[in-house]
């Protein structure tokens, strides 16, 4: 069929009342029988035919905007699964929803809108789905919360879906050196501090994102895309290519195919995922060291599939599951590297081997883990001449790149991303800030010091509301030359782009009363790696005395920030705002 004219029919074919499709399919409620001839109707004024309306309704759910990079060509990759939809004799139905640039809203109060902009994805793909009553979904994403939002989506509604990541950006190059959007941040504290001018950051800034795609190293996106194919929603191999390449447009097409396949299939997500999908999401997750935000993402969506999952799993994952890859944050590497020697199957080869995977954990496609990756044959570590990547038996850390830190400041939980010196611990006097833009103009007044630990609260799910990254903040830090000796934790979150001494998604958030909200300047704080501990040197009865009175307004009183001030759950159960979500 024609997405822009309706397809002329001879005096027969207009006789004609659709019929056959089976009644297990959700769309029959729409296209079936002498009452749904208005309905039918309707479509026939998009140009669908008598074809189409007795085929699978599959919805491609596309984020396109010129909102940001990440998404500026989705319209492109749609255009290529729906053909492919079509051409497999399913009737593909474009529909958009909303997508939220996180790096042009970092840095200010627009970047409260990020975290929320995730749960507006899955509601509205959850809405559109229902309400047209469509059998199946390929689910797009291109900037960060677009994964996680789309991949909720498919777990609520529970049909027949496959998701399909945009690709990631190829880096720039300046000065002989590949650079990303990291560079930019860190750039920006890095004139502040006197060691670069603003004329090589200028140069830098034409340079530094050179087309469409996600941010290139392993960042949110790339982390996200990377456990899309582990815990099963993607197939093998579909998250490296970069998004300017004729094989991130053949991995739209298949996307399309496959879709069409589980749909008739009647293969949901509930039949391939399990806590082994998401326990080889987290087991990836800290091999490659990915972002931070993954284990809130990966907490909600396991809230979402009704799988009992704990924040505290990420420790005891960690603690098996070595470091292997180094990629950006923590090294020099891109995702394009690793697309140029497998892509994710190569690490995912790797833990298998090394019996870090569920191999029988089962995936969109049909298969098992261990059954797709004897499929793709993708090359072992050991055969590569590759500095990034190395094996389980000789790796970059003996434990796993994420840690969940406890103690009487988070008794709830706090993440952090370990990217470089492995056994962090400071102990000392804390500065307290109640908002980014404090810390922000702390540090780029050069007031920084070697040894200071920073608190930035009142940025939780609830208290911002929308837990904002203080990319920023940890890039000023860096640049400023103080990416491993000064230290920094927060209610609110980290971009996947921050590296150093950084703890995000401190639980329970100040607004709610957590222990954060009673911190003062000049307390003792102890934050210790090993011992997985951050802590004040304060007693229950001396917390609970200072939190008496805490009794804060909330930031906004009307519009949509004043809902999710009254919706968000705690980061330490992926702040979730589905009622029906199993986050308690």
């Amino acid at each position: 069929m024609s997405r822009q004219e309706p397809e002329p029919r001879d005096d027969e074919e207009r006789d004609g009342v659709p019929g056959g499709k089976p009644d297990d399919l959700p769309s029959s409620e729409v296209t079936e029988g002498t009452d749904r001839a208005p309905h039918r109707a309707m479509f026939r004024a998009m140009g669908y035919d008598d074809e189409d309306l007795t085929s699978p309704m599959v919805g491609v759910a596309n984020p396109a905007a010129d909102i940001t990079p990440c998404n500026v060509h989705l319209d492109d990759l749609a255009e290529q699964a729906y053909g492919a939809i079509d051409e497999g004799e399913g009737m593909p139905i474009e529909f958009g929803t909303i997508t939220i640039s996180d790096a042009i809203s970092m840095g200010h109060e627009g970047m409260k809108a990020s975290l929320i902009s995730r749960e507006m994805i899955a509601d509205s793909v959850e809405l559109v789905t229902f309400g047209e009553r469509m059998d199946g979904l390929v689910t797009i994403g291109g900037c960060d919360k677009n994964m996680p939002g789309m991949m909720m989506a498919a777990i609520r509604t529970d049909l027949p879906s496959v998701f399909l990541y945009g690709g990631s950006i190829m880096p720039g190059e300046h000065e002989g050196r590949e650079i990303t959007i990291q560079n930019m941040f860190e750039g920006v504290g890095s004139v502040a501090a006197g060691d670069m001018t603003e004329d090589e950051l200028e140069e830098m800034e034409y340079k530094a994102c050179p087309g469409a795609g996600s941010c290139g190293g392993m960042f949110t996106a790339n982390t996200m895309a990377s456990i899309s194919e582990t815990i099963g929603f993607a197939p093998l191999g579909s998250a490296s290519p970069p998004a300017e390449s004729d094989a991130r447009y053949e991995v739209a097409r298949e996307t399309g195919e496959l879709a069409v396949e589980v749909v008739q299939e009647r293969r949901k997500p509930s039949d391939f995922l399990s806590k082994k999908s998401f326990e080889n999401a987290i087991a990836l997750q800290v091999a490659i060291g990915g972002s931070t935000n993954a284990v809130m993402h990966l907490l909600a969506m396991a809230a979402e599939a009704d799988v009992d999952l704990e924040i505290e799993e990420f420790n005891d994952i960690s603690e098996r599951t070595p470091k292997i890859a180094d990629l950006q944050p923590g090294g020099e590497r891109v995702m394009n590297d690793l697309h140029e020697v497998g892509g994710v199957p190569v690490v995912l080869r790797e833990l298998l081997e090394a019996g870090k995977l569920h191999g029988d954990a089962e995936l969109v496609t049909g298969e098992t883990m261990a059954e797709a990756i004897e499929r793709v044959d993708p090359p072992a570590i050991e055969d590569l001449d590759v500095d990034f990547l190395n094996t389980v038996d000789d790796p970059i850390h003996e434990r796993g790149a994420i840690r969940i830190l406890t103690g009487n400041l988070a008794p709830d939980g706090a993440v952090i991303k370990i990217t470089g010196e492995d056994h962090l611990y400071h102990e000392g006097p804390v500065r307290v800030f109640d908002e980014e833009a404090e810390a922000m103009k702390y540090v780029q007044e050069n007031e920084v010091e070697s040894g200071d630990v920073l608190c930035i609260r009142n940025e939780g799910p609830r208290g911002g509301p929308g837990m904002r990254e203080m990319f920023g903040v940890t890039s000023a830090v860096a640049g400023h030359g103080h990416a491993e000796d000064v230290a920094l934790f927060t209610d609110g979150r980290f971009s996947g782009a921050t590296r150093g001494f950084s703890i995000g998604h401190v639980a329970p958030e100040a607004f709610v009363g957590g222990p954060i909200a009673a911190l003062e300047d000049g307390d003792t704080v102890t934050i210790d790696i090993d011992e997985l501990e951050l802590s004040v040197d304060l007693s229950d009865e001396e917390l609970e005395e200072r939190l008496e009175d805490h009794d804060p307004e909330p930031n906004y009183e009307d519009g949509v920030l004043a809902k999710y001030t009254r919706d968000f759950g705690s980061a330490s159960n992926g702040a979730v705002t589905n009622p029906g979500a199993k986050w308690d």
